[in-house]
C-alpha cells in the first residue's frame, strides 16, 4: 500500500544554541520534501530570518499555521507556538531561550498525540535551562516516555549498522549499580529486540550486552553485577532461543571491532556506549528513543553555545535524524499493514 509522506514535527530546542541552525541548514536541501513534510514548531521568520543565504539561491518559504490540521504536504511548514518576541543571543541561554525549547516541545508533542504529526525530531535543548515548574524532566527521553504513557524506553544510539543502546540513561555513576536490577535487564533487552524487529526490520537480531565492571568483572574478582544479574538474564534469553551474548568487556569489545559482528550493542550506562559511539559517528550519529508508542530522533549531540551564531556548526547529525525518522515511521506503517495489503 502506497502511505504518504511521513509529517515530522521539529522541535527547535534552546534558540540560544545550534538548534535553529541546523534545521535551517537542513532545510535548505530540497530533496528533503521529496520524502517527507517538515513542520517546525516556533515562528519561521524569527527562526530563520538572520541566517545568510547563498549567492543566488532563494530564501526558504514556510507555510505560517496556527494549527497543525492545515499542514500543507510538500512545503515547509511552521507553527506558532508563541507569540511574543524573545530577545536571544546565540551562546547565552537565558529563562527565555528555556521557555521557547519549552513551549516548541509541548506544542509538537501534543500534536504527535492528536495524530497531526507521524514523527518527531528534536533539536537540542540545555537540560539545565528547560527545567520549569510544569517541567521536571532531565531529558527529552524522559519527558517524551511520561507524556506517551510508555511504561520503559531506551536510548539507543544509531548510524546506519553501528547500533548502541543504554541499559541505564541520565544517572548519576554512583547510582548505576544499585538501578542495575535483573527486571530492568531484561526490559532493556526486549526493548532491544522488539525495536530491531520492528524499527529496523531485522527478524533475528543478534545483540552484544556489556559488563559492568572492568574486565567485565573478572569472575568476581572487581564486581559481582556480572555473575549475579547479568550472566543469568542472558543466559535466560538464550535458553528462550535469542541471540543475546555477553557480557563483554567494553574496551576490548570496542577496540577489537567485535562490536561489528552485532546488530546492537546494550551498554549499562551512559558514557560506557557514547563515549565509543561518538568517537565512530559524532558527525552522523542519531538518537533515536525506542520502545515508545511514537517515533522521536534527535542528533547526537548538544547545544554547543559555544559556536551558536557563527554559522559554523555541522548539520549532518540533524539530517540524518531526520531522515532516520522517515524510515522508522515507513518501517512501523509496513509493520502495521495487514499481509494481504502489502
Amino acid at each position: 500500500m502506497s502511505n504518504p509522506l511521513p509529517r515530522l514535527g521539529i522541535s527547535v530546542g534552546d534558540l540560544a544554541g545550534i538548534g535553529p541552525e541546523v534545521i535551517y541548514k537542513t532545510l535548505r536541501d530540497e530533496r528533503l520534501l521529496s520524502v517527507c513534510t517538515p513542520v517546525v514548531y516556533g515562528l519561521a521568520t524569527a527562526l530563520f530570518d538572520d541566517f545568510p543565504v547563498e549567492k543566488n539561491a532563494e530564501p526558504l518559504t514556510f507555510r505560517q499555521l496556527r494549527d497543525a490540521a492545515d499542514i500543507a504536504p510538500g512545503r515547509l511548514n511552521a507553527v506558532t507556538c508563541w507569540d511574543e518576541d524573545y530577545v536571544l543571543t546565540p551562546g547565552q541561554p537565558s529563562a527565555a531561550s528555556g521557555r521557547a525549547a519549552r513551549e516548541s516541545l509541548l506544542a509538537a508533542a501534543r500534536d504527535l498525540k492528536a495524530g497531526l504529526l507521524d514523527g518527531l525530531v528534536t533539536a537540542p535543548i540545555s537540560k539545565e535551562n528547560t527545567q520549569a515548574d510544569d517541567f521536571r524532566f532531565p531529558g527529552h527521553t524522559e519527558f517524551l516516555a511520561s507524556y506517551f504513557g510508555a511504561a520503559d524506553s531506551l536510548m539507543f544510539l544509531v548510524d546506519e549498522d553501528l547500533r548502541v543502546a543504554t541499559a541505564t540513561g541520565h544517572l548519576p555513576l554512583k547510582d548505576v549499580s544499585a538501578r542495575l536490577t535483573a527486571d530492568l535487564l531484561r526490559t532493556k533487552i526486549r526493548l532491544l529486540l522488539r525495536s530491531l524487529q520492528v524499527d529496523f526490520g531485522i527478524l533475528k537480531p543478534k545483540i552484544a550486552v556489556l559488563g559492568l565492571n572492568p574486565h567485565a568483572g573478572e569472575n568476581g574478582l572487581l564486581g559481582r553485577e556480572e555473575a549475579d544479574v547479568v550472566g543469568p538474564v542472558l543466559r535466560q534469553f538464550e535458553h528462550d532461543g535469542h541471540l543475546v551474548f555477553g557480557p563483554y568487556p567494553a574496551d576490548g569489545y570496542f577496540g577489537t571491532g567485535q562490536f561489528r559482528q552485532f546488530d546492537a550493542t546494550l551498554a549499562l550506562f551512559h558514557d560506557q556506549g557514547l563515549i565509543p559511539f561518538k568517537l565512530m559517528a559524532f558527525e552522523r550519529g542519531v538518537n533515536f528513543t525506542a520502545g515508545l508508542p511514537v517515533v522521536r530522533t534527535s542528533p547526537d549531540h548538544g547545544t554547543a553555545y559555544g559556536i551558536a551564531g557563527k554559522f559554523v556548526a555541522d548539520a549532518s547529525s540533524f539530517r540524518a535524524a531526520v531522515y532516520l525518522a522517515c524510515d522508522v515511521v515507513r518501517a512501523r506503517q509496513a509493520a502495521a499493514e495487514p499481509r494481504s495489503a502489502r
